[in-house]
This record gives structure tokens, C-alpha cells and sequence, in this order.
């Protein structure tokens, strides 16, 4: 008994050293997310229910958000957003499924060739293809001399001061640089499922459609949820191609909420706490899209 004892008093001592280590590895990475990101957090939990600047701020209670029902520049720049959410996440994500599933195929040669002129895209820096896209789409872009070299137009688009083709440009941004991103998650789904799965479907005389619909879409579920909620998630905060491309213009028809959010606190007269709590507004649409999308493609009983 005298030994059992000792044996596990032993075993407990080491297993609260083995505790106690980790918590050691564990409590710089704690402290650096508790400073960085937590704190901030709160802070700009505590800014939205305020206003002013630097020691004049005060206590406003509910007031940043009401105010915001009622900015009209706010609901604008939340329509654009949610414009670019219902035309570009469901373009993308059906066009990376699409080469995810022709550049799975075992029998395609340069795969990794193609695989990485797609995914380029996403490696290049947000202010560069900015640049780039701006120049492609000028008055004397490459895109106007095509279409005119072409017959296709008889003079110039304003490409980038028209309200419905600048929208264009942003939406055909995203997608050029986010398609590769998500397709490479695609592959990885794509590459666990064991191929003798399509020959049995195959040799049931199953076509490349129904092999898609009934194997490949099933299969990937979850890894297609995992991209929805990313996309939804990145979309409600786009900023780069809004105030890169566009600026926001014309008349602030491309403007996003990530963009509206920047111009009050850093473009003329800061409103931190208005832009707060229009940040924290943000926060709870990603968290609302994110739940949604959850409860609906998660179908286990």
C-alpha cells in the first residue's frame, strides 16, 4: 500500500510539472493575444459608446449606434458591401470548385504548372494588382484599346468613374485574386477521397455531371462551408480594393464599411467612437453569416 501510494503521489507530482510546463510555452503566446487582442477589443467596445477625441470623449450611451440608422452614407456603403457578397462569393466558389476538380484529374499533365499560374494571384501584394488593375482598366487601359482594336466599343469606358463598371472592376478583382486561394482547399478535399470512389462510378456508368453532384459536392461539404464563412467573413471587410481602385467613387458608390470606417477615423475630423461601434456592427453581421452558414450546411442529425 505504502509503495501504490508513493507511486502515485510520484505520478501526480508529474503530472502537475507537465502542467505546469505547459502553461510556461503556453503563457507568452496567451499574454501576446491577451495585449494585442483583447485589449483592443474592449477598448474599442468602450470607444462606441462614447464620443469626442483624446480627454474630451465622453459617455453617449447608445447614441453611435442609433446614429447610424440614420447615416445614409453608412446604409450606402452597407449596400455596396453586401453587393459584392452576393455577386462575388458565389462566382468564386463555384469557378474554384470547378478548376479544383479539373486539375484533380490524374491524367492531366502540368498540373502543377496550372495549379500554380492559378494560385499566383493570391500571392501578389494587394497595393501592386491594384496598380495593375487600375492601369488595365484607364481610359487608355489595355482593356479599352482590346475592346476597340476588337469592334467591340466605338470609344472609351470609364471604367473606374462609372457607378456599375467600377463595381465591375472590384467584383472581377476579387475573383481574379481569391479564386486560387480557395481552390487550393478544394484540392486538398479533393486529394482525401480515394479515387477508386469515381472508377466504381464510372464503371456504373455514372456521367462526369451526376459523379460531381452525387460524389465530388457531397464529400466536400465541409470544406466548402469552411471557404463560405472565410469569403462571407473577408468580404464584410473589404478595404484594399475599394480604396486602391476606386477610392470609393464615384460619389461614393463603391465605398465599403472597412473603407467608410477608415475615412472617420483617419480622413478629417476623427469619430473613433463612431467608427466603433460600426466596427463592432461588422463584427456581429460576420458572426450572424457565420452561425447561418453553420446551422445550413451542417445536415447531421
Amino acid at each position: 500500500m505504502a509503495e501504490k501510494a508513493k507511486q502515485l503521489k510520484n505520478g501526480y507530482s508529474l503530472e502537475k510539472k507537465e502542467n505546469r510546463t505547459g502553461w510556461v510555452f503556453l503563457a507568452p503566446a496567451v499574454l501576446l493575444i491577451a495585449v494585442m487582442s483583447f485589449y483592443p477589443m474592449i477598448r474599442a467596445l468602450l470607444l462606441s459608446f462614447q464620443t469626442g477625441v483624446g480627454k474630451s470623449m465622453s459617455w453617449t450611451g447608445l447614441t453611435n449606434y442609433i446614429r447610424m440608422f440614420k447615416d445614409k452614407l453608412f446604409i450606402q456603403a452597407l449596400g455596396n458591401t453586401f453587393l459584392y457578397l452576393i455577386i462575388q462569393v458565389p462566382i468564386m466558389l463555384v469557378l474554384a470548385l470547378i478548376l479544383a476538380t479539373m486539375l484533380n484529374n490524374k491524367d492531366l499533365k502540368c498540373k502543377g504548372l496550372f495549379r500554380t499560374l492559378i494560385f499566383l494571384p493570391c500571392a501578389t501584394s494587394l497595393v501592386s494588382y491594384a496598380i495593375i488593375f487600375r492601369s488595365l482598366f484607364a481610359n487608355d487601359g489595355f482593356v479599352n484599346h482590346l475592346l476597340m482594336s476588337i469592334g467591340l466599343i466605338s470609344q472609351p469606358v470609364a471604367w473606374l468613374t462609372t457607378t456599375s463598371t467600377a463595381r465591375f472592376v472590384i467584383i472581377f478583382a476579387l475573383i481574379w485574386r481569391w479564386t486560387g486561394y480557395n481552390m487550393v482547399f478544394y484540392l486538398a478535399g479533393l486529394q482525401n477521397i480515394d479515387y477508386s470512389v469515381y472508377e466504381a462510378a464510372a464503371i456504373d456508368g455514372a456521367s462526369p455531371w451526376t459523379t460531381f453532384w452525387k460524389i465530388t459536392a457531397p464529400l466536400l461539404k465541409p470544406t466548402i462551408l469552411l471557404t463560405a464563412i472565410m469569403s462571407t467573413n473577408g468580404t464584410l471587410q473589404l478595404f484594399d480594393e475599394s480604396v486602391n481602385l476606386t477610392a470609393g467613387g464615384p460619389a461614393n458608390t463603391t465605398l465599403t464599411m472597412s473603407h467608410y470606417i477608415y475615412n472617420l477615423s483617419f480622413q478629417g475630423a476623427p469619430n473613433f467612437g463612431y467608427a466603433s461601434a460600426l466596427a463592432f456592427v461588422i463584427l456581429i453581421l460576420v458572426a450572424i453569416l457565420a452561425f447561418v452558414q453553420m446551422k445550413v450546411g451542417d445536415t447531421r442529425d
